[in-house]
């Protein structure tokens, strides 16, 4: 990071440093009177939702039960008014009728190109501020080819990879040049993948080059976008938590030096696995994915948090991430890709989320990383974004 970046980054955290008593206050008065949507993803065949049904390159799925946990959770926190409302072109409306002060995206989109930056999109329209990414970030980290050129400009190690473009690239990608030169020789393994996509779905591990062609067609009959091949890196693979640095556990608020990383997990795959098994197929639990024993393996714990850090800091990212890591077999760890909607399911019997694994041994619960995300995300609205939250600021 340059020294000007560092600077910058200092003076945002200087800004907002010494009033975590009043931020807990503030936000404390403000759930009495705040009037919150919970955003999330409509169904196109709804009546009402879309004026023309279209594609969905992206797999489609509507986070509604999430969305429920999440109004939940900031009810037990004290927030009295919370509707759910689906990202749909009625959005506007329904936000409208509510009178809504502040929306939080838990929403991958409704159908078309760059779905998950419709919800910020339309609610930068309407004038509400937000608890999610901004449309540009949730986009570049959503498709994975423009976040894996980003990691590349930022120096952070990445597999190589060559994106299969419908009418530019050949039927066989190993003829195109851009290819060769991304991989200068090497014939396999590899990674196949949407250049958008949620949980693993299909995702494919193809065991030489002259397997690639099929392979491409295959994904891109069924998402009409563009294709990713990738270096497959095979390894241990593992996800880092990365959000802002207030956080909220034992009552209080606090304010860390840098991006709050937790849940540093390292993902068990069967003998037959060379990708991790989508959730939609195999719920996440205690045996798929295991904490990183810190004292066991210090230095693996401090490259993961740093390399999470990094890429929060590098793209500018201003909320909730995971990131997904896999190792080489030297230990060298090389960033997949960094999932904009890390799924925040309330742990129950037996299943949980990624991002929840880790959270008993820092002190912290559900609650508290719904609060965490929640006032990291308010104070940035309050001491950066003033022009934009004027109707939350009145609520203090």
């Amino acid at each position: 990071m340059s020294a000007l970046r560092k600077a910058e980054e200092a003076d945002a955290l200087a800004r907002r440093s010494g009033r975590e008593d009043e931020l807990l206050a503030q936000i404390e008065k403000m759930f009495r009177r705040l009037r919150l949507a919970v955003v999330f993803g409509g169904d196109k065949s709804r009546e009402g939702a879309v004026i023309e049904s279209t594609t969905n390159p992206r797999s489609w799925k509507s986070y509604e039960k999430v969305a429920q946990d999440i109004a939940a959770s900031l009810q037990r926190l004290g927030c009295r008014h919370i509707e759910l409302f689906p990202d749909d072109m009625r959005l506007g409306e329904n936000l409208k009728a509510f009178d809504a002060h502040l929306a939080w995206v838990n929403s991958g989109g409704v159908q078309g190109h760059c779905s998950v930056a419709h919800a910020p999109a339309m609610l930068e329209l309407f004038g509400i501020p937000y608890v999610g990414h901004d449309p540009m970030t949730a986009a570049i980290l959503d498709s994975k080819h423009v976040f894996k050129r980003q990691l590349q400009a930022a120096g952070i190690p990445t597999a190589e990879f060559f994106v299969w473009q419908p009418g530019v690239s050949p039927r066989d990608p190993v003829r195109d040049s851009t290819f060769q030169h991304a991989f200068m020789g090497y014939r396999g393994p590899f990674i196949v993948k949407p250049t958008s996509g949620r949980a693993s779905l299909n995702v494919t591990y193809v065991e030489r080059a002259d397997g690639l062609a099929d392979v491409v067609q295959n994904i891109y009959k069924l998402t009409r976008n563009h294709v990713l091949i990738e270096r497959f890196i095979g390894g241990r693979e593992f996800c880092v938590a990365a959000a802002g640095p207030v956080i909220h556990r034992h009552g209080k608020i606090e304010r860390l030096d840098g991006p709050f990383t937790f849940s540093l997990l390292e993902r068990r795959l069967d003998e037959s696995e060379k990708v991790f098994t989508s959730m939609d197929v195999k719920p996440i639990t205690g045996e798929r994915a295991f904490e990183i024993d810190a004292e066991a393996e210090p230095q693996l714990h401090a490259n993961l948090a740093k390399l999470a850090q990094r890429i929060f800091l590098e793209l500018g990212i201003e909320t909730l991430i995971r990131a997904d890591i896999r190792a080489d077999d030297a230990g060298n760890l090389y960033v997949l890709e960094a999932n904009p909607k890390p799924d925040l399911k309330m742990p129950g019997p037996g299943v949980t989320s990624l991002v929840c694994i880790g959270l008993p041994k820092l002190g912290m619960t559900y609650d508290d990383l719904i609060m965490s995300v929640f006032a990291d995300r308010v104070d940035v609205l309050l001491s950066e974004r003033r022009g934009v939250a004027d109707r939350i600021a009145r609520l203090i």
